[in-house]
């Protein structure tokens, strides 16, 4: 049995994949793990509604019920969302145990992209990409994204990598794994709820059609996943030195309470979001539209490179 036999595709993806229609792919732990309840579910709805005005269809992927979701929505979006925290956070290693398991649990970039490219979906939005731990010389904790960014062919599309990581170490593991970051509309790396990180990216582009091409030509080459940074719109972005504070201050709390591994992210965004009287909240929630909006954009192009080209009538 291959793995696509555990796969359930909405019937909207599954029409818009078969007419080669654009379709972008979204990760549900920042439905379950990134933000309370109700805001996940009305962000979850919004970015949707994003993608649909311009021209692609969403498909938000989890896991429920022993399968893996493609398209999650209606009354199972509701229930991911209300279930919230409760859910497990699915990794690679943990997509079998959960399959047999049977349980509901949203997926991180790494799986979120697995699930995409099993599904044949080419694009995917999210808020920011996992990487490499603050003290991580000590703990190793680095995320799996990296690694799967090296070997799954999916265009991701992220506002950076989360602030509270070590950027600099998260852009020496990705070259080392040879993966592309690419800036839209930017030369520096952004850093999540801010514009800029004091990282540059690997090149830079304006259009998305440009980074379409890219993305087909890394996939024609066998050459893994592509990284678009696309930083958070100016009128959300928050100050780099006043949200570099909390973060700080919120990582002390996360070593004083002995949270690490997988519960230290959700940890840390709580913490965030508690210290920043929800500031940290609206934008994330901005900087996910936006990626959404990008993401679009560049599935719009890819489709349209691989549309048919009419025939030329001759006199």
């Amino acid at each position: 049995m291959s793995a696509k036999a555990y796969l359930s595709i909405s019937p909207e993806v599954k029409k818009a994949l078969a007419a080669g229609a654009p379709v972008v792919a979204l990760e549900s732990t920042i439905i379950t793990h990134g933000m309370p309840y109700p805001q996940n579910l009305e962000m979850a709805q919004n970015v949707e509604a994003v993608i649909r005005r311009h021209g692609a269809v969403p498909a938000t992927i989890a896991i429920m019920d022993g399968r893996f979701c493609v398209g999650v929505s209606g009354e199972d979006l509701e229930r991911l969302a209300q279930t919230g925290g409760k859910a497990a956070k699915a990794s690679r290693r943990d997509v079998a145990s959960l399959l047999v398991k049977g349980e509901i649990a949203g997926t991180t970039v790494a799986t979120t992209m697995q699930i995409a490219a099993l599904a044949g979906i080419q694009v995917f939005a999210t808020g920011g990409i996992g990487g490499v731990h603050r003290g991580a010389e000590d703990t190793f904790d680095i995320s799996a994204d990296l690694e799967e960014l090296s070997r799954t062919p999916v265009c991701v599309v992220c506002a950076g990598a989360k602030s509270i990581l070590d950027i600099a170490k998260t852009l020496e593991v990705l070259e080392t794994n040879g993966v592309p970051v690419l800036g839209y509309g930017t030369d520096e790396f952004p850093a999540f709820w801010a514009r800029q990180s004091g990282h540059k990216v690997d090149h830079r582009f304006d259009d998305v059609a440009d980074i379409a091409r890219v993305v087909a030509m890394q996939a024609d080459l066998g050459m893994g996943g592509v990284l678009v940074a696309n930083p958070i719109p100016e009128a959300d972005a928050l100050d780099p030195s006043a949200i570099e504070a909390r973060i700080a201050e919120a990582i002390r709390g996360a070593e004083q309470e002995g949270v690490s591994r997988k519960a230290l992210t959700p940890f840390l965004l709580k913490r965030i979001f508690e210290l920043t009287d929800g500031k940290s909240l609206v934008a994330n929630i901005a900087l996910v539209e936006n990626n959404a909006l990008v993401a679009a954009g560049i599935a719009a192009a890819l489709a349209a490179r691989h549309a048919p080209k009419p025939a030329v009538r001759r006199a």
